[in-house]
């Protein structure tokens, strides 16, 4: 490690002002930045945390039938305050690392790395949510931009993330058993007017929507509807844990789980 200044704003706007500074940089549960910093793969002149902020925490049920929850609000949190208005996105976050992970990180510290890994780019491009920023609203389709590339500008915040709630859904996780991250992850929502199927975990560009399973389930909502689709495997992951090949068939199969769970 090495020296840098540390703020804790308690309002949005002080933070926003502290990240003016030169280098500064954002931090919300610290579970990825904590372990960069030690590698020194990021150098930040002052870090602001997003923990003291109250406006940024918690979960909102708002009534247009959405439910909205700050980007400060730990997965734990959003994992207990969920589950009664959006089961699914409540089962996402209970399968996020470990307890201690949990309880530390943050969803919108999460959605703003945009890991290809992480389990709630699937969710929030799933559910077709909105991210609120302090200066504006980015649906989701046009947040995610590339592996750890986001929308978001120099200094921007996620102060809220709004989901629509759908009529079903569910998130199939395969696992890797040791980081706990997707190995191949598939969040399926199912709203009145069509179904969103997102993927994280498996493609070198990040998380993804796998539009021709879309559209073969707006005609015919059960697993039989994918007979004969194939995920194209030259952009996926290949690593230790599995093939390219691997990953893309793994994504056929978590996407009839998912169709099964909500049927």
């Amino acid at each position: 490690m090495y020296s840098f200044d540390f703020e804790k704003p308690s309002t949005i706007a002080d933070a926003v002002a502290a990240l003016g500074a030169e280098d500064a940089q954002a931090l919300g549960g610290g579970q990825t930045l904590i372990p960069t910093l030690k590698q020194r793969l990021a150098a930040p002149s002052k870090l602001v945390s997003m923990s003291g902020i109250a406006e940024m925490q918690g979960v909102c049920a708002e009534d247009d039938g959405s439910v909205s929850i700050g980007g400060a609000t730990t997965h734990a949190t959003v994992a207990l305050d969920t589950a009664a208005t959006y089961p699914a996105l409540a089962a996402l976050a209970g399968q996020i690392g470990d307890p201690a992970v949990r309880n530390r990180g943050t969803i919108g510290g999460s959605v703003a790395n945009n890991d290809p890994a992480a389990c709630y780019p699937a969710g929030v491009l799933g559910s077709g949510a909105t991210i609120v920023t302090n200066a504006r609203q980015i649906a989701a389709d046009a947040f995610f931009e590339g592996m750890f590339t986001t929308a978001l500008d120099e200094g921007e915040i996620i102060t809220s993330i709004r989901f629509p709630v759908p009529q079903a859904a569910s998130y199939q996780k395969f696992l890797q058993p040791a980081s706990r991250f997707a190995l191949v992850g598939v969040y399926l929502a199912r709203f009145a007017d069509g179904v969103r199927v997102a993927v994280t975990g498996a493609s070198e560009d990040g998380v993804f929507r796998w539009s021709e399973a879309e559209e073969a389930l707006d005609k015919e909502f059960r697993p039989d509807a994918l007979m004969g689709l194939r995920i194209n495997p030259a952009n996926m992951i290949a690593d230790l844990h599995g093939s390219k090949e691997y990953r893309a068939h793994l994504v056929s199969v978590m996407t009839k789980r998912a169709i099964e769970a909500c049927m």
